[in-house]
């Protein structure tokens, strides 16, 4: 009887041992998750900020280019032609 009694009262140590590690396992997988949704976060307005410096370097480039500068004057005609096809575009569905 006196073994059955130390078999349970052993049992009883490593299932409190075993809840123990899970509470420990589920405070430290929520502080990840934390962790990796900030990440996320610093990510998304990195590539919103990168995304309008792009935009920013662009439009430069094309007034620089309709300002006189030969480095890009094939590439302003080529936007300048899109813009006029996309209003023609327009005025063409207006007039419907």
């Amino acid at each position: 009887m006196g073994e059955l009694i130390q078999i349970v009262d052993s049992l009883e140590n490593k299932v409190s041992k075993l809840l123990h590690k899970l509470e420990v396992l589920g405070d430290a997988n929520r502080n990840l998750e934390n962790e990796l949704m900030m990440i996320k976060s610093k990510q998304e307005n990195a590539s919103k900020t990168v995304s309008d410096w792009e935009e920013k370097y662009n439009s430069l480039k094309l007034a620089n280019s309709m300002l006189g500068s030969n480095t890009n004057k094939t590439e302003a005609k080529l936007k300048i032609n899109t813009l006029i096809r996309e209003l023609d575009y327009c005025i063409a569905q207006l007039s419907e």
